[in-house]
């Protein structure tokens, strides 16, 4: 049987279904896409002439640039850890990066709105 990578990941209990593990990539895929959306946006909410206050524009696109570039490691870490929690029939675990990427795109909103209405 040829290696697969991780090892960390493949070398640990046994083989789940087929369907758990490609609903398990999908996630992965769905974080790594929403990673691109997130560094789009702040590099297109800096780029673009918008009337908005600009120490509130920059501060709002760095945050997001910061989320989209923290996003596709909350991917991987979550597609290894729930990948791992299915070959060894464990409960799956929760997103650890969750909840500080959802703080950064809230202030990166609310500096947004800020920097709309104090242009």
């Amino acid at each position: 049987m040829a290696r697969r990578f991780p090892a960390s990941v493949f070398e640990r209990g046994s083989e789940p279904d087929a369907r758990f593990s490609l609903a398990n990539e999908r996630t992965f895929l769905a974080w790594i896409r929403t990673a691109m959306a997130l560094l789009a946006s702040g590099v297109a909410l800096e780029s673009l002439a918008l009337g908005i206050h600009p120490g509130f524009r920059l501060a709002a696109s760095a945050l997001l640039i910061l989320a989209g570039l923290l996003t596709p490691l909350q991917g991987w870490v979550g597609w290894t850890r729930a990948e791992r929690a299915l070959r060894q029939n464990a409960p799956l675990p929760s997103a650890p990066l969750a909840l500080p990427l959802a703080v950064l795109v809230s202030v990166a909103g609310a500096l947004a709105a800020a920097g709309v209405v104090l242009r």
